[in-house]
């Protein structure tokens, strides 16, 4: 790693707002059967659907959102200094999503869209057993183009962390390859999640080499990483990992983690003890939070993803995918 850059992570992701609302099981088995709503799943929706389901929804809470935003928001509470890369339209969601952002301390000077689709944003309904099922009309996240990559910016960062969810699209592809390109270039360290088993299933021979030859820090969950190998079992798919990256951190929800760093190092995180689970909505995204800050102050890797369970924890200790408390309150509780 070069000399000490200023900024600790610089972020590629879906620029969302989040509608969130708690609903019942069965309005969850009544969208199933009209729209084929997967519970506990991401579905993407196109405009129209995303205004009548918002307009069946109970009323809810609207915070910015999208998946690498949320480790941001994490990252800063932390203490750590980062910036965000992503596409919102020049609209009122997409004014609240810029604000949000620059009010954490996070850099995002990313171009606005002027044409063409409105911010994106996630409706996420939430049941009684904490489950939390997303409805994702993407909008103008979409458009990110290499255009978009500040290469200077990347140059900046220790780490470049690129989300998953914006796989889908050839131009998405092609940003990410630039800006894991500029990261290594500058001597610095490419981290990607994979987000959504759905998502990998889309694009696993793509996921497999950019995972190949552009990721040194792979973010996954269980069926994430059994999805990306093929495995049956986490056991095996944990094993395949070890030769593609430097580290991998393997969420296990009520089990903790695992970190595979190298082909002998298994690291076991137990999970942070949590009072009452409400919402698990944002749990991998501030995990990789707590990973990424700890990581990129220098820390040992159980530190790391010891961290990294902390933060989980908090987050599905209420509503919403964001920090509710100062994360660096926390680290000095812990302390």
């Amino acid at each position: 790693m070069s000399s000490h850059p200023p900024l600790g992570v610089v972020a590629v992701g879906n620029a969302l707002v989040d509608v969130l609302a708690q609903t019942s099981e069965e309005f969850i088995a009544e969208q199933h059967a009209a729209h084929g709503m997967e519970k506990g799943a991401m579905t993407l929706i196109d405009e129209a659907r995303a205004v009548d389901l918002y307009g069946q929804m109970p009323a809810g809470v609207e915070s910015s959102g999208g998946s690498a935003a949320n480790t941001m928001a994490g990252f800063a509470s932390f203490g750590g200094h980062g910036a965000f890369i992503g596409k919102v339209a020049d609209d009122e969601l997409g004014r609240i999503f810029q604000h949000d952002l620059r009010s954490l301390g996070l850099k995002f000077d990313t171009q606005p869209l002027i044409m063409g689709a409105k911010t994106g944003r996630c409706l996420i309904l939430v049941t009684p057993d904490a489950q939390r099922t997303m409805n994702t009309f993407l909008g103008a996240s979409v458009e990110l183009s290499p255009l978009d990559i500040d290469e200077a910016l990347i140059t900046q960062a220790r780490v470049t962390y690129l989300e998953g969810y914006l796989f889908d699209r050839d131009q998405a592809k092609q940003a990410f390859i630039m800006a894991a390109e500029a990261a290594h270039a500058a001597g610095h360290r490419v981290a990607l999640t994979l987000s959504d088993p759905f998502c990998v299933d889309r694009h696993r021979s793509d996921f497999l080499r950019l995972v190949e030859n552009h990721v040194d820090i792979l973010f996954a969950n269980e069926e994430e990483i059994k999805s990306l190998f093929m495995q049956d079992n986490f056991e095996d798919a944990a094993s395949a990992v070890s030769s593609h990256v430097e580290i991998a951190a393997l969420t296990r929800s009520e089990k903790g983690a695992v970190i595979v760093n190298g082909e002998q190092k298994h690291h076991i995180i137990p999970p942070a003890p949590v009072t009452q689970v409400i919402d698990t909505t944002g749990a991998g995204d501030q995990f990789a939070a707590g990973f990424l800050y700890g990581f990129t102050e220098g820390m040992d890797i159980e530190t790391c993803g010891k961290l990294g369970t902390l933060a989980a924890a908090e987050v599905i200790s209420h509503m919403g995918p964001r920090p509710g408390c100062s994360y660096a309150d926390l680290l000095k509780k812990a302390a």
